[in-house]
């Protein structure tokens, strides 16, 4: 076991922190077992994602193929079946949802809820360009990685990389221990009035409820905390892609409120993730390049 635990380490800091977060959902499925209906499938499903980390790991050097599917390929697939197995398990081991804490916590800050506030400002152009601006979240941790795999960064790609697969796996545990629909399912509590666009929010907006679902992912806010960490690590190692990114991830986080995915509170912890993110990544990083960075497994 100690070797096993032994090799895990010696792996880039991204392929860990991936190793550890898949061992904990098996652990947790496992534990939970007899009331998670889908289990074994879930079960199936990590372990699969573990065993094609560990092969794409040992062919990672064989080709530019093997290279490509592990640096890239790989981790954006298992950050989208993970987040989507969500579903299948976070109400079963945590039933209860916290939304009415969070309306509660929005209504302490600003005297009222931020979405009937933010009516007086909507209007169909205004929505379209926000809906476009929060769905930019799918694209902007896989623009930055590109981008610093085109301009041969591979360091600073590594470092990348591990901090966003951080910030996803420390938000999906958020969504388990602090569950929560959001504002676009607990709409009718808020009482606010539908949003209305020109011609791309509707199909945005149903496009997003049909591939998220119900995931219970409101608390933290994933979109702010990626966003934000991206924003930070482009403004570290891509200047002219922060000067694009910036303004993208300002209207990012606004229309995280205004389009009705999240509370402010949302807001707000996906901040401090994202700052624990760096934080925490950036000392583990330090450690971890220490240690095994001259080890024959090390990037």
């Amino acid at each position: 076991m100690r070797r096993i635990v032994s090799q895990i380490f010696r792996q880039r800091p991204a392929d860990t922190v991936t190793f550890a977060f898949l061992f904990f959902l098996i652990a947790l499925t496992l534990f939970h077992y007899g009331i998670i209906p889908d289990a074994s499938s879930l079960l199936i499903l990590y372990s699969a994602l573990v065993l094609a980390q560990m092969i794409l790991i040992r062919f990672k050097n064989r080709s530019k193929f093997f290279g490509y599917l592990y640096d890239l390929v790989f981790p954006v697939l298992c950050v989208l079946l993970v987040f989507d197995s969500l579903g299948r398990i976070v109400h079963y081991v945590n039933p209860q949802d916290i939304d009415p804490v969070l309306i509660r916590l929005d209504n302490l800050i600003f005297g009222g809820d931020p979405a009937v506030m933010l009516e007086k400002i909507a209007n169909p152009f205004l929505t379209d360009i926000l809906e476009i601006a929060y769905a930019t979240y799918y694209f902007m941790a896989i623009s930055l990685g590109v981008v610093l795999l085109v301009h041969h960064k591979k360091e600073e790609f590594n470092r990348t990389i591990f901090l966003v697969l951080l910030c996803f796996y420390l938000s999906y545990l958020g969504y388990i221990i602090f569950p929560a629909l959001g504002p676009r399912f607990a709409i009718d509590e808020l009482k606010v009035i539908p949003l209305k666009g020109f011609l791309v929010a509707e199909p945005i907006q149903n496009f997003l409820n049909w591939l998220e679902g119900i995931k219970r992912d409101a608390f933290p806010s994933g979109h702010t905390a990626i966003a934000s960490t991206v924003l930070y690590l482009s403004y570290k190692f891509e200047k002219k892609l922060f000067r694009i990114l910036l303004p993208a991830v300002l209207a990012l986080i606004f229309s995280t409120v205004y389009c009705r995915y999240h509370y402010v509170v949302d807001v707000l912890a996906g901040i401090i993730l994202a700052v624990l993110t760096v934080l925490l990544g950036q000392w583990y990083y330090a450690w971890w390049s220490k240690i095994w960075a001259r080890s024959d497994t090390a990037r």
